[in-house]
């Protein structure tokens, strides 16, 4: 019996979702849609938001989800605009950039309004 009560915290322990941090992580370049931020070798303007299909706090979802947007990427060899979807890398100049994090977290109650949305990008590859 004393047993089952040692351990009873650790299995309920086991059941609890750990979601992302509502603070940006360090690592990324973060912008909102219509700002301008540097990445790497790429300056990035999110422009617009095509989806959002990520699976709300504290519901259990079959898939995850993925977001989607257009967004202006700049290098050296000009200008382009292209769809991001998170998670997927695109080259650009001599590395990938991916759409890696996206806050806020989505909740049941309601969608996230755009001017609330923070994308962060990472660069890998370049010299």
């Amino acid at each position: 019996m004393r047993l089952a009560v040692l351990l009873a915290p650790l299995a309920l322990g086991a059941c609890v979702t750990v979601y992302p941090p509502d603070e940006p992580s360090e690592a990324l370049a973060y912008a909102r849609l219509g700002e301008t931020v540097s990445v790497g070798a790429a300056r990035v303007t999110p422009l617009a938001l095509l989806e959002d299909s990520r699976c709300p706090q504290g519901v259990q979802c079959v898939w995850a989800g993925r977001v989607r947007i257009t967004a202006r990427i700049s290098t050296g060899a000009g200008t382009t605009t292209r769809e991001l979807t998170s998670g997927q890398p695109v080259t650009v100049a001599d590395g990938a950039l991916t759409l890696v994090e996206v806050q806020p977290l989505r909740r049941r109650d309601a969608p996230p309004r755009p001017e609330d949305y923070r994308f962060g990008f990472r660069f890998d590859g370049g010299l």
